[in-house]
């Protein structure tokens, strides 16, 4: 079973509330052998109720969805609703990943990154960063890359080529096709 990481933003996490979270989110465990962790993220914000869920699936798989609406519970359902389309959408993506051996890559040197990114934002004193994320890059093919990054629900993704080993970017265009940016030289 996954372990549940359920925080409130202005709001008080109930015990009912609580386990109506476990209960309905805990319905895409169903689709994976191994779910590792499971962030919840309830927030009030005004007249909002917002739910964000991301789930780490063994492997390095991130699946992702948010949702607001007047009310908590229906936020619930219906972010659990769009993290089951996803899964759908991707079932034959999904199914080959996990068939081939699951998403394997070599983990990248975590203080050398934080290093720089340190560097950068002292020198980047002009342009406020209000938020930072880790994340390990993991080399994958490019479809893949497209497939994680509409499981989580981003517009772009960063990823390394598994056959060149160079850092790439995908993204979603407004026409919705799909572009791919590569470093070089």
């Amino acid at each position: 079973m996954a372990t549940f990481n359920i925080r409130g933003k202005n709001i008080e996490i109930t015990p009912n509330l609580r386990e109506y979270v476990e209960k309905r989110v805990g319905k895409i465990t169903k689709y994976f052998d191994k779910v590792d962790e499971i962030s919840v993220l309830l927030e009030v914000e005004k007249e909002s109720q917002v739910v964000e869920v991301t789930a780490n699936i063994y492997g390095g798989l991130v699946l992702r969805g948010e949702e607001s609406t007047g009310d908590m519970y229906t936020s619930i359902d219906l972010v659990v609703e769009k993290l089951e389309r996803q899964i759908h959408k991707q079932k034959t993506k999904l199914e080959r990943r996990f068939r081939e051996g699951g998403f394997k890559g070599e983990m990248i040197e975590e203080q050398k990154l934080r290093a720089e990114r340190e560097e950068e934002n002292e020198n980047a004193a002009e342009y406020p960063v209000v938020k930072t994320k880790r994340f390990v890059v993991k080399p994958m093919d490019v479809q893949e890359a497209i497939m994680q990054m509409n499981l989580i629900n981003h517009n772009f993704f960063v990823f390394r080529d598994a056959q060149t080993d160079e850092f790439c970017v995908v993204y979603k265009r407004k026409d919705g096709a799909y572009g791919l940016i590569e470093s070089g030289n």
